[in-house]
C-alpha cells in the first residue's frame, strides 16, 4: 500500500475549525467525507472556498480533504479557505507573497461578543426612564 503525501493545515474562522489535506493530483475534494458541491450549497460560498487555488492558479491540479467542525456553513467554508491557503503556503513557499496579497493569508479574529450583565444583549441596555 503506497502513502499519498500531502500537506497539512488547520484554518479557524468565528467558532469553525478547519483541519486541511492538500494533495497535489487531480481528483474529487471532499469535506467531512461528502463530496464538495453537496456540503456547500450556496453559490458565493464557491467563490470563497476555492479562492485560495484560483489566486494560486492550481485549479483541476490540486484535490483535498478537510474535516470542518463548529460555526455555521459561512464560517466553516471561510476557515476551510484559510486552511487551503495555509496548506498552500507549506506546498511552496513562493505562493505566501501572492496569498498575502490577497489577504487570504490574514485569520479573521472577529467572534460573538459575550453578553454582559444587566445588559440585553451584548452591548444593548435597557431603556432608560427619567421617571
Amino acid at each position: 500500500m503506497t502513502t499519498l503525501q500531502y500537506f497539512y493545515a488547520i484554518g479557524r474562522r468565528k467558532t469553525s475549525t478547519a483541519q486541511v489535506r492538500l494533495f497535489i493530483e487531480a481528483g474529487a475534494s471532499t469535506i467531512n467525507g461528502k463530496p464538495m458541491s453537496d456540503y456547500v450549497h450556496r453559490g458565493d460560498l464557491f467563490s470563497r472556498l476555492l479562492a485560495p487555488i484560483k489566486v494560486a492558479g492550481l485549479q483541476d491540479r490540486v484535490r483535498f480533504e478537510v474535516k470542518v467542525e463548529g460555526g455555521g456553513e459561512s464560517a466553516q467554508v471561510d476557515a476551510i479557505a484559510h486552511g487551503l491557503s495555509r496548506a498552500l503556503v507549506e506546498s511552496s513557499e513562493d505562493l505566501r507573497k501572492t496569498l498575502r496579497g490577497s489577504g487570504l493569508l490574514t485569520r479573521d479574529a472577529r467572534k460573538v461578543e459575550r453578553k454582559k450583565p444587566g445588559l440585553h444583549k451584548a452591548r444593548k441596555a435597557p431603556t432608560w426612564s427619567k421617571r
